[in-house]
């Protein structure tokens, strides 16, 4: 059963059994009373009760006032506080419905406050229901089913209670079967991007063809677009890509930089075509340029057929020279960006390995911090601002009408290729162009106020501390750098298929260097710097000379006698001795040294004479001949001397050394321990025999 308090419609056993003031205590005096009083007249407070028994149902209204006012007390005493987390649940319901249901909502609400103020102005609450239908032409059930829904709800929680509930409806019963569901995301939600009819009609004959049933494509629709999130759909169907693009961007403030703080540089195509000397065709340009970040000024720029490391560096080197040596550099993740030419050495994102010996880069040499874009996001870099800007102002400039490409192969003009413009005019453009790119007043960025990027940029460089590079540094951009090893022999470099040579490169000789030189003018002398960026000296070319001409081959010769006479004075410099001057002061040296005295010898060793030695005459002690002992002492040297130089695989070398110990062991010469070894292990080989019967063989036939 219903509790009470909350009821609003009452059968007659009901009423007596809620035993209520003035009403009675049996059903059958409550059917009695209602027709007394005609309750079944009164529109909309009566109804058919349903379910079994059936009957009739009367509306709480129709109770007399001591019933009705004893029913709203048990209805405060017995209501309490619906929860918090109920209540804010409800109010996001309703903030999650259309403006079409907040307005009935309101104005229900409305039509309630008119029945509380006629309620107390005296009216009963049956006539005021009665004064808000008439007014605003609604039914009278409309209204008591309005206060119904309010009833025992604080009056600061009616609007949402009011508001219209969705659903219920027919279409509300139609049901998609989940496999059907998940058929039709699984197909829509792939980076391919088909459309929902696509992925419903496969679903659909997926679904025929075993048996089961189809719902319609609007149900799919809604239900899909009410359980899968928007982020997900991007993300399946755009991949990271595209989930990046609908995340909120980064607002980056520029205010706290100042000129020439930090320049950005990036390629851009224009869709223009032109005749670029020396190429038949007609092409399709590229423009390398520069523009402070701080104000958005483009500051350099050059022109070339390829994006190419030379073009960067040299539209660098316009920046550099014309307004100073900025700190930061947001660069392009492209390859010419990233050649070592321009941040060889620098210890940041690198797509190349960094070596010790690698080429010092421009940038890095120049002591500007390099920043690499994030790949395939022009957010990255507000210069593609400026490209989209030139786009509109130069390709389709009434100069290049009949040369514009369009900016793609499906929007290509009517009058495609009917011309091509010369580069000489298409420069003369440009230049304008990028003028008026500069001078153009009104921007809205956060560092212009409707000022021009010329006058943001000139009213900072007034006060910014720019560094100036000096005539040692211009060279580093005038030049395309290219490590290369100096020959072994003279330190001669060699560059495409051109040598270079001064007569200082002898100290480099082996080692690898940096030479810069012009790229468009390769006979022109190099320069030379070490790997820490030191200059070392120039080099000029060394010219090819015919083969027959006879005056290229005597100023060659001129030039290597001149390097020899040259070298000749300079070595004098060096060697200020003459080789007898060192010779003298050797001599003197060693007569100033006196000769200390003879220590005695604390050990004394007898030598055995040979048996065959001369016996001394009248004394015990054999005269000592201190020439002989001396030319003795040297021979045994050259022996010693000529072993070691002679190989162990010379038969012949081997016994006429034991020939000549043996000379010395029968004159009773003393003789090392290692000679006398090697002497008697010789004298058992067979090597030894056979040489000596050889040796007596032909001794005998020559006597």
């Amino acid at each position: 059963m219903t509790d009470a308090s909350d009821q609003t419609w009452w059968s007659a056993a009901e009423i007596a059994a809620a035993g209520l003031p003035d009403l009675p205590g049996t059903a059958r005096a409550v059917q009695i009373m209602a027709k007394r009083e005609g309750w079944a007249n009164h529109p909309g407070k009566t109804r058919r009760r349903a379910g079994r028994g059936g009957g009739m149902e009367y509306h709480f209204s129709l109770f007399p006032t001591r019933a009705k006012v004893a029913l709203a007390r048990r209805r405060q005493t017995t209501a309490s506080p619906r929860p918090s987390r109920d209540r804010d649940t409800l109010w996001a319901d309703y903030d999650r419905k259309s403006d079409k249901a907040k307005r009935r909502s309101q104005d229900r609400l409305a039509a309630l406050a008119e029945v509380e103020a006629l309620e107390l102005a005296g009216l009963t609450r049956s006539a005021a229901v009665d004064e808000v239908r008439r007014s605003r032409k609604v039914s009278e059930k409309s209204v008591w089913n309005w206060l119904s829904l309010v009833a025992g709800v604080p009056r600061e929680d009616w609007l949402p209670h009011l508001a219209p509930r969705s659903g219920g409806g027919a279409t509300d019963k139609v049901v998609v079967p989940e496999v059907f569901l998940e058929f039709v995301k699984s197909a829509w939600l792939t980076q391919s991007g088909p459309d929902m009819t696509a992925a419903y009609e496969w679903a659909e004959r997926d679904a025929k063809s075993r048996g089961e049933p189809v719902p319609p494509l609007w149900k799919v629709r809604r239900v899909i677009a009410e359980t899968v999130p928007k982020h997900i759909e991007v993300f399946k169907r755009e991949g990271v890509m595209g989930l990046r693009r609908y995340f909120p961007h980064q607002t980056r403030s520029k205010t706290s930089m100042h000129a020439m703080e930090a320049v950005q540089g990036d390629y851009h195509k224009f869709d223009v075509f032109v005749l670029w000397p020396g190429m038949e065709a007609p092409v399709r340009v590229q423009m390398i340029a520069f523009s402070d970040i701080y104000s958005g000024k483009i500051l350099a720029y050059r022109l070339s057929l390829t994006a190419n490391s030379n073009t960067v560096q040299l539209c660098f080197g316009d920046l550099v020279r014309k307004y100073g040596i900025p700190y930061h550099a947001l660069l392009d993740n492209g390859r010419e960006f990233a050649a070592k030419v321009m941040t060889g050495g620098a210890k940041t994102r690198f797509r190349f390995k960094i070596q010790d010996d690698d080429i010092p880069g421009l940038l890095h040499l120049l002591g500007i911090t390099v920043h690499w874009a994030q790949p395939a996001w022009g957010q990255a870099k507000p210069i593609e601002r400026a490209f989209k800007d030139l786009c509109g102002r130069v390709a389709k400039h009434p100069a290049f009408v009949g040369a514009y490409t369009g900016n793609s192969p499906t929007a290509k003009p009517e009058n495609y290729q009917d011309r091509a413009v010369t580069l000489s005019e298409f420069r003369q453009v440009l230049d304008q162009e990028i003028a008026a790119h500069n001078a153009r007043r009104g921007r809205r960025s956060e560092t212009a106020n409707k000022r021009s990027f010329d006058e943001v940029f000139n009213d900072s460089y007034r006060q910014a501390p720019i560094r100036k590079a000096t005539e040692e540094q211009q060279v580093l951009w005038l030049l395309t750098a290219k490590g290369v090893r100096a020959s072994s022999k003279n330190g001669e470099l060699s560059l495409y298929d051109n040598r270079y040579w001064s007569e200082w490169m002898y100290s480099i000789a082996g080692k690898k260097v940096v030479a810069r030189f012009d790229p468009d003018n390769l006979h022109e002398a190099i320069r030379v710097y070490d790997l820490d960026g030191r200059y070392l000296g120039g080099a000029a070319v060394v010219q090819k000379g015919d083969f027959l001409n006879v005056d290229d081959a005597r100023a060659h010769q001129r030039a290597r006698n001149a390097l020899v006479k040259a070298t000749r004075a300079e070595a004098k410099a060096h060697k200020t001795l003459t080789d007898a001057a060192i010779a003298a002061r050797l001599r003197a040296a060693g007569q100033s040294v006196p000769e200390g005295p003879l220590p005695e010898a604390e050990v004394v060793r007898l030598a055995v004479p040979h048996s065959k030695a001369p016996k001394g005459q009248g004394r015990s002690t054999r005269h000592v001949d201190i020439d002989a002992e001396q030319r003795l002492e040297a021979k045994i040297h050259q022996l010693k001397t000529r072993h070691q130089a002679q190989t162990e695989d010379d038969p012949e070398a081997r016994f006429a050394r034991a020939q000549e110990l043996e000379v010395l062991q029968a004159e009773g010469h003393p003789m090392t321990e290692e000679q006398t070894a090697w002497l008697a292990d010789y004298q058992t080989t067979g090597e030894y025999r056979a040489h000596a019967r050889m040796n007596r063989a032909l001794g005998d036939k020559d006597n």
